[in-house]
């Protein structure tokens, strides 16, 4: 599985947020499911009009270790962007990342690569995940094309 390593600074970002849970596999109904309520309310176009660059984020992060989660559907954005009723900021801490890129259309081409990190990669990888949120990367373009190009990152140590 090809990788790369990268360090990056603290940044932070701005989006909106659910609890989710892995329990019986929810997640992977629950988080498609916000992605298109978040894309039918104007959620896309307002965080767009908020964001440093085009790239939309999906962000695990806030793991209470029972198997459930926040994940935030956000943008990066200045440092003083302030909380708002609709939106949450936060700060993704400075990490080394292992960048993975997934190739076809959403959400399962993504769906997949995650699992090839954890039952492949990680146990070979000498790498070990370090504390800290893990990014989905979603440039602009047709998410549902067989080419589309977006990116996991998983913050990491070597073992």
């Amino acid at each position: 599985m090809e990788f790369q390593i990268i360090e990056k600074e603290a940044f932070t970002v701005t989006g909106k947020m659910r609890e989710v849970s892995t329990k019986d596999g929810s997640n992977l109904v629950d988080i498609p499911a916000f992605w298109q309520e978040c894309g039918k309310d104007e959620t896309f176009m307002k965080l767009e009009a908020l964001g440093e660059d085009h790239d939309m984020l999906g962000i695990c992060m806030d793991f209470d270790g029972q198997g459930g989660f926040h994940y935030l559907i956000g943008v990066r954005t200045a440092a003083d962007q302030a909380d708002t009723e609709e939106f949450v900021s936060r700060v993704i801490p400075a990490a080394a990342w292992a960048v993975f890129t997934s190739i076809g259309p959403m959400p399962g081409a993504i769906q997949q690569v995650w699992q090839q990190i954890y039952q492949d990669w990680f146990p070979t990888s000498g790498y070990q995940h370090a504390p800290g949120p893990e990014l989905e990367v979603y440039p602009p373009g047709d998410t549902m094309r067989d080419d589309y190009r977006c990116e996991v990152w998983i913050p990491v140590v070597k073992k």
